[in-house]
């Protein structure tokens, strides 16, 4: 049973980044939808995260009672900072991508998050490369390939790609909406590449929100009271910017209908449940490994859209999805070979004891060792008083909520 446990407990962040996908490729989908009825995306990313915000501040209010720490000033500007990047930039130009594109397209464009995320980390000193390892020549050869293939999908759109079963459906005349569908997701040269480059903008922005992620649960280790508050505070700055941007009162007005099917299962589902899980996951793993399973939403998407949208898939569409995959299967190897590293030196620096008259006494030079750390202040007790959660993988192990 122990074997079947530890098995699982490693199993855990697989399990829970495969389920997120199916979550967010059904919410591309109801999304497109609720887009071509005419629902502001501006509007939808206000109701979106009212739901989430409703949904999960009972739990964060009952369950982390005891254990939330003090809001600080600090703590406040990067939950406004965590909003803006989130549920206001990032939801906002993805929306408007989408509606320019489809989902498929969208979402194998948005593979590129893993190399902006490395990136980034790069900069921001949370990742360390040496190209004289195999590991990091990898990262870095997926971080330019995966580049490749998102110019690829902007700049080459290509030939029709004939699916058949979108054939045989089409043929049978299923779905009355399909021809108004399949029209509002073909979209013109230009369009194409706004498209692209909004989606593409609103995944620098949810790169960089990883990065102050990981950092943000040093300060505040409350994920059900950080995803709350970043949530309410996306909603409030998100109303601002819808004013701001639909001039006519009746943009806000929504039904019992696809629209408020796509808020609810947006804000409930994809926010703020996604957001907590993948919070726990990116505390555990890092925000590398949260980012690189987004290959299985683009194959769940382009197979829901040829059935429920009739979406087309064009060829440069096909080929830049390939090139970003393999790069973000390189970058993931890359990162998996370094946790491995991490974890043999890990398990070398360990204290080595011995049995002397009964009692243990541990090697000199790590007592030395172990009473200078608590010297400086380096005792665990201490730093969990204190607020700070250390990080176990360069400083990229501890994370938020969103």
């Amino acid at each position: 049973m122990g074997c079947y446990g530890d098995f699982f407990e490693k199993a855990k962040p697989y399990i829970a980044m495969t389920s997120l996908q199916f979550g967010y490729a059904g919410m591309n989908v109801i999304t497109k939808v609720s887009l071509n009825h005419g629902m502001s995306h501006y509007v939808l990313v206000v109701y979106r995260h009212a739901f989430a915000t409703i949904s999960i501040a009972p739990f964060a209010l009952i369950l982390e009672r005891k254990v939330r720490p003090k809001m600080t000033w600090s703590v406040f500007l990067q939950i406004f900072v965590l909003a803006l990047l989130g549920p206001v930039i990032d939801q906002n130009f993805y929306y408007a991508g989408l509606k320019f594109t489809g989902p498929t397209f969208a979402c194998a464009m948005s593979n590129i998050l893993p190399a902006m995320t490395f990136v980034m980390a790069l900069i921001f000193r949370m990742e360390k490369v040496d190209l004289k390892k195999v590991r990091c020549q990898a990262k870095v050869a997926g971080t330019l390939v995966t580049v490749a293939g998102a110019m690829m999908m902007t700049l080459y759109k290509g030939p029709l790609m004939k699916m058949a079963w979108t054939s045989q459906g089409h043929a049978h005349g299923h779905g009355a909406e399909a021809p108004a569908v399949a029209a509002a997701i073909d979209p013109s040269g230009r369009e194409w590449f706004l498209g692209s480059l909004f989606v593409i903008i609103a995944t620098l922005a949810w790169a960089s929100l990883f990065i102050l992620q990981a950092h943000t649960l040093k300060q505040y280790a409350a994920p059900l009271s950080l995803t709350t508050l970043i949530c309410f505070v996306g909603t409030l700055q998100a109303i601002v910017v819808t004013f701001a941007m639909e001039h006519r009162p009746s943009v806000w007005t929504i039904g019992f209908d696809m629209n408020l099917l796509a808020a609810a299962y947006a804000g409930i589902v994809t926010s703020s449940i996604a957001y907590y899980v993948q919070g726990l996951v990116i505390q555990k793993t890092g925000p590398v490994f949260a980012s690189a399973f987004s290959p299985l939403m683009m194959i769940i998407v382009a197979v829901m859209g040829s059935f429920i949208l009739a979406e087309k898939i064009f060829l440069g569409g096909v080929l830049g999805a390939v090139l970003i995959v393999i790069g973000l299967y390189s970058v993931l190897w890359g990162k998996h070979k370094e946790t491995q590293e991490k974890e043999e030196e890990e398990a070398m620096e360990l204290p080595v004891a011995s049995k002397t008259n009964g009692g243990m006494i541990y090697d000199d030079d790590v007592f030395i060792k172990e009473i200078a750390a608590a010297a400086v202040g380096d005792d665990s007790e201490c730093s969990k008083a204190s607020g700070v959660v250390k990080s176990s993988s360069h400083g990229h192990g501890a994370a938020g909520a969103v």
